[in-house]
């Protein structure tokens, strides 16, 4: 797509206007399998085998016949803009602009117990010059699958995490936690603590059309809660996120101005119709419908918040919103919003969800539960393929896959991670299906595979 088109018209993250409407249609499959309690390989692509990147010859990775991967863009590689690559590589999305790929990439940087981060971009566009975090892009040739330009497009913020691409060509990047200026702070989830010049757990947009650092501005009505992804409703304008934390929320923020979302909206978390403070963690049934509604959310930027990160949260639950487990992956796809619950499930091992908007409210549907870490350990990052299916990242405890989650149900492994026991993270496909892009998140690097899609349920 050229610019001029791509301006007019806007572009979708690769895969993002498809979906996987056979997953409820054919829940029951989904549960025999479950029933099982073992990975059901049928859908997927045989068996994984190690592999060397076509470009370094470095084995990273087990793949099924057929498929092939290039690695770039790796933790203190040099960039085309003179800075380094930041460390600790998440969420991310692919876009077509002018006839390459455009990858904006979120780096998840926390500074170290007791200390401050330093801000990996310029001052005059950086948001808090003490926050190490924020996103790079990369640009990418189509047909060969290398590196062509990198650069910081987004700087002074933290815990980049997850995310999501929009209709209108931009990315938006969730900081997932609230620490702020206020010393002694337990910071996010872990046991390290630090002071900022800022508050911080708020979402920021940036351009994908930008050529350099977007200057950083905070989307404070979308909530200051522990962020992780979004995922926008092309037909509404409406963005849908998630919150990664142990009692989490499924928000929906409403903009003013579609495609506008510095303008103010009104932001909403949800509720489960005749169930108030439903508990979605544990005893939930694969393919039940759950009608929603949605309850305001009155102060959405809440001061208390650095100290008390659950402060959007509990206005929700006060009146009867629904509770998940650490909700992290989001994505549209073909009119639904897909989204993990990273240890939600009787097993603890991960669930995965299906919103649908219609009605005055909206329906909820659990697509998927994992029985044990052999089928799937800790769903994170999600994407839908363009051929229907989803690409779920894991990041549980030991070896490290992408699993495929068919439309009808069925579970496979795709890929496995023989480097280390790093997660996985930001898988996307390029706009015309054929790459499939994704991260490891330690040492940070970004992988692009390509093969036979055709075969299998991605």
């Amino acid at each position: 797509m050229d610019r001029r088109s791509f301006l007019q018209g806007g572009i979708l993250a690769g895969g993002a206007l498809f979906g996987i409407d056979g997953l409820v249609s054919r829940s029951s499959l989904a549960k025999t399998h479950l029933d099982r309690g073992v990975a059901n390989e049928q859908g997927g692509y045989g068996e994984l085998k190690p592999r060397n990147a076509k470009n370094t010859g470095e084995r990273l990775l087990t793949l099924p016949d057929g498929f092939e991967y290039n690695v770039f863009g790796k933790t203190g590689d040099k960039m085309a803009d003179g800075r380094l690559t930041p460390a600790a590589h998440d969420g991310m999305a692919a876009f077509g602009v002018d006839g390459k790929i455009r990858l904006v990439r979120n780096h998840e940087v926390r500074p170290k117990k007791g200390e401050l981060g330093k801000a990996i971009g310029d001052r005059r566009n950086s948001y808090d010059m003490t926050a190490g975090g924020g996103t790079t892009t990369l640009i990418v040739d189509p047909a060969s699958r290398e590196l062509i330009k990198d650069f910081v497009s987004l700087s002074g913020t933290i815990v980049n995490c997850a995310g999501g691409p929009t209709p209108w060509g931009t990315w938006i990047t969730c900081e997932e936690t609230t620490a702020g200026p206020i010393p002694g702070q337990v910071y996010h989830k872990d046991s390290d603590v630090a002071k900022f010049d800022k508050d911080h757990g708020y979402n920021f947009e940036v351009s994908v059309l930008s050529d350099g650092t977007t200057k950083a501005v905070p989307l404070k009505e979308m909530g200051r809660f522990v962020h992780e992804a979004v995922a926008v409703d092309p037909l509404t304008g409406i963005v849908y996120q998630t919150e990664d934390i142990g009692t989490a929320g499924f928000y929906r923020y409403i903009p003013n101005k579609p495609t506008k979302l510095a303008a103010g909206g009104k932001l909403q978390m949800m509720k489960v119709k005749g169930k108030d403070g439903l508990d979605t963690r544990k005893n939930m049934t694969v393919g039940e419908v759950h009608r929603c509604e949605w309850v305001d959310i009155k102060d959405v930027d809440p001061s208390s918040a650095t100290t008390k990160p659950l402060a959007v949260f509990e206005q929700g639950k006060a009146q009867g919103g629904a509770i998940f487990g650490r909700l992290e992956g989001c994505w549209y796809g073909h009119g639904h919003i897909y989204l993990n619950s990273t240890d939600g499930g009787n097993a603890k091992k991960g669930q995965i969800w299906r919103y649908t908007s219609k009605g005055d409210g909206g329906e909820l549907v659990l697509l998927f539960e994992s029985p044990s870490a052999d089928v799937l350990d800790a769903p994170d990052n999600i994407c839908v393929s363009p051929r229907g299916g989803l690409a779920i990242c894991e990041d549980g405890g030991g070896t490290q896959f992408v699993r495929g989650l068919t439309p009808d149900g069925r579970i496979f492994s795709f890929a496995q991670n023989i480097m280390n026991d790093s997660e996985f993270a930001g898988s996307c496909f390029s706009p015309d299906g054929q790459t499939m892009f994704v991260n490891i998140q330690t040492p940070g690097l970004t992988l692009a595979i390509w093969g036979p899609w055709e075969r299998g349920g991605l």
